[in-house]
């Protein structure tokens, strides 16, 4: 007995050890949701939620409202190699089946006067069929009125992919400006955001630079710096804490500032 008495503490804390060492590589956890199409950024950046429903797609996430039957904010990484000009066939809307609550019914649009405007925008997504059709989820969607989202909301849009093709990759979060006093369509009542927002995270050389557009739900042909605000204005619309994953040291002196001339528009 004294014999076997020698070896087992080593052994004991060996295994320690060993679990110790597997445990730290990941082998005993559950892994993240991470997106396959994005890095590790797309979990890292993601903004609070303020309903606890964040669904996670493969080429976005977004956190469902099911009061405003549509999403607070859809977030995703831009990539420059994700820049495609393929020509993809448009598949039919459907509801979206990770949402618990059941995402809105496409029929809600139906002679609504509104568009099914996208957030993650399909156009960002034709690098490839899986992540093209995934961008027409129900989930994915807000009412748009026509001049708007082909218009302005389209122009910035196509913003959006010129800055992460100069700057070899952008991040970002878009939704609409979520109340209970807007119009609503629909049987299952989806509100008709009065505002849009985006915001596009550019990380360089380790320096964050971030900019902000509050767009009026309306047609328009003003030019985009004109609807430049800082993050803290839309957070304090929203009640949602959009990069609190950054340094402080970063994450305030960039929500709270508008720095156009870091941007080439």
């Amino acid at each position: 007995m004294k014999i076997k008495q020698r070896y087992i503490y080593p052994l004991l804390m060996g295994m320690l050890i060993l679990i110790f060492y597997f445990y730290e590589e990941g082998f005993f956890r559950t892994k993240k949701q991470i997106p396959p199409g994005a890095t590790s950024n797309a979990i890292f950046y993601l903004p609070t939620s303020t309903t606890n429903q964040i669904v996670y797609h493969d080429f976005y996430a977004l956190s469902y409202s099911e009061p405003h039957e549509q999403a607070e904010w859809v977030a995703y990484e831009l990539k420059k190699n994700h820049l495609s000009d393929a020509d993809r066939d448009r598949p039919y809307f459907n509801e979206d089946p990770k949402v618990g609550t059941g995402s809105a019914d496409w029929r809600n649009y139906k002679n609504s006067g509104y568009d099914r405007g996208h957030l993650c925008p399909a156009g960002d997504r034709r690098f490839s069929i899986e992540a093209y059709n995934e961008t027409f989820y129900t989930s994915n969607v807000s009412p748009m009125l026509r001049g708007f989202n082909g218009g302005i909301w389209n122009k910035l849009e196509i913003q959006t992919r010129n800055w992460a093709y100069m700057y070899n990759g952008v991040y970002v979060v878009t939704g609409g400006i979520l109340t209970k006093s807007e119009k609503a369509i629909g049987y299952e009542g989806v509100t008709v955001p009065s505002y849009f927002y985006k915001i596009v995270l550019n990380n360089r050389k380790g320096v964050f630079r971030l900019i902000a557009f509050l767009l009026p739900h309306e047609e328009s042909n003003r030019p985009l710096e004109d609807y430049v605000v800082s993050v803290d204005t839309i957070e304090e619309m929203t009640g949602i804490d959009f990069f609190y994953n950054l340094p402080d040291d970063q994450e305030e002196p960039a929500e709270s500032t508008i720095r156009i001339e870091d941007w080439n528009m």
